[in-house]
């Protein structure tokens, strides 16, 4: 099984593609476009069983990162501006990237609107040897996302404990 992308729900497309092009490294595969509700293509059917009828249209983009994972970006016509995290409910809550320049990825991501929502973790202080950081940061529309500095198998790896 690989990874193939996700889904994120933003508050303003142009900024979101500026966020995640410009903080994130992320490259366009296809620019903002519109989707309007009807029944008429495939795309449109698939659309109202996702999203119901009424759902009055909305604004995609996809990009696309460095090792190929897709992010597709949706600007619902009707919508909220922040998502709101409750972590008292089931479901997904976040999404990680690594990353090689992990300092300016933070700066980058405050700078473009963005938010960092701890101090940054080192899974062992002790160890100069194992480097490995993370932080949870916030695009500009409040998705949580974790910052790994290492590869998941590194930062996991039994040597963890």
């Amino acid at each position: 099984m690989k990874m193939s992308h996700v889904g994120i729900m933003v508050g303003d497309m142009d900024k979101a593609v500026e966020f995640y092009t410009q903080a994130l490294g992320l490259e366009i595969v296809m620019g903002k476009s519109a989707v309007i509700e009807e029944k008429q293509t495939a795309i449109g059917r698939m659309c109202i069983a996702v999203f119901g009828e009424g759902f009055k249209g909305f604004n995609i983009a996809h990009l696309v990162t460095s090792d190929g994972i897709g992010f597709e970006l949706f600007e619902m016509k009707d919508r909220e501006q922040r998502h709101h995290v409750d972590f008292t409910k089931i479901g997904i809550f976040h999404y990680s990237l690594e990353t090689d320049d992990f300092e300016g990825v933070i700066e980058r991501v405050e700078k473009f609107g963005g938010k960092v929502r701890m101090d940054i973790m080192r899974y062992h202080p002790e160890d100069d040897n194992k480097p490995y950081k993370m932080v949870y940061l916030e695009d500009p529309f409040g998705n949580l996302f974790e910052l790994y500095s290492h590869t998941y198998s590194e930062t996991y790896s039994s040597e963890y404990t």
